[in-house]
């Protein structure tokens, strides 16, 4: 998604044609990931640039402005275009969503992933409706459908309190959330242990999701007995009940 760090942080000779927006926020946005939000300069960003400040200054009021747009940017690149997850898409639901939870997983493995995950986190207590929104940007396509996944193919109406939506997150902490935390903190998997770990978590979604299995005729027959002992019981204890009215 994003050149190199050297090619970045590469000063453009003044005079060259003026950088579009998306040129600079380009570039602003690998001088972020490289060297941190507190640790990034107008100054900087207008020598890789190859701008004079006051340029950017007319197209951005400050730093904070022009890292906002520089992270929006970037995570419109970055997320999983939805038509690549409807693709995924097959008969079986357990292989549909091992399909697109290794997707997901690798895309927020990738290095531009791993990336904005961190830059994302480092700013989240300096700008909490930053992160959030970042959060929500990169999500609501995934989430929207997941959501009409299950909606259209598992039965979540007689499941009090619990529905398509909540499944669809539920799927994303899950499956994407546990690896994408662990990486951030430095801990790394090959690829085997990767699809293992993915497959096994989505073994603990599933039986949490999927209807309860149909009784057998053994059941059935077992709750059919059950029933009518209770309801014998009943009768006979309505029965002694106006026995004993009528003796008292």
């Amino acid at each position: 998604m994003q050149r190199g760090a050297d090619e970045a942080a590469r000063p453009r000779k003044i005079g060259r044609p003026t950088l579009s927006d998306g040129q600079l926020l380009d570039i602003a946005l690998d001088l972020f990931l490289n060297d941190g939000y507190e640790g990034t300069s107008v100054e900087a960003i207008a020598l890789a640039a190859g701008m004079a400040k006051r340029t950017i200054y007319a197209r951005y009021a400050d730093k904070e402005t022009l890292f906002r747009s520089a992270l929006s940017r970037a995570i419109e690149d970055w997320i999983v275009p939805v038509e690549r997850l409807q693709a995924a898409e097959c008969d079986d639901l357990r292989e549909t969503l091992r399909n697109v939870g290794g997707i997901l997983v690798e895309n927020i493995l990738s290095p531009s992933g791993l990336r904005l995950f961190r830059l994302t986190n480092t700013v989240s207590s300096r700008m909490p409706e930053l992160a959030a929104a970042n959060v929500r940007q990169g999500t609501e396509p995934t989430v929207a459908f997941l959501t009409d996944l299950f909606a259209r193919r598992v039965e979540l109406s007689d499941r009090s309190g619990f529905d398509a939506g909540e499944a669809a997150h539920a799927f994303l902490h899950l499956v994407v959330g546990g690896p994408s935390s662990m990486a951030a903190w430095g801990v790394e998997f090959d690829a085997a242990e990767l699809q293992r770990r993915t497959y096994s978590s989505i073994e603990l979604f599933l039986n949490g999701l999927l209807p309860r299995p149909v009784p057998s005729e053994d059941t059935e027959e077992q709750n059919r007995r059950l029933r009518q002992m209770l309801t014998d019981a009943l009768l006979e204890n309505a029965v002694l009940r106006e026995e004993m009215e009528r003796r008292n």
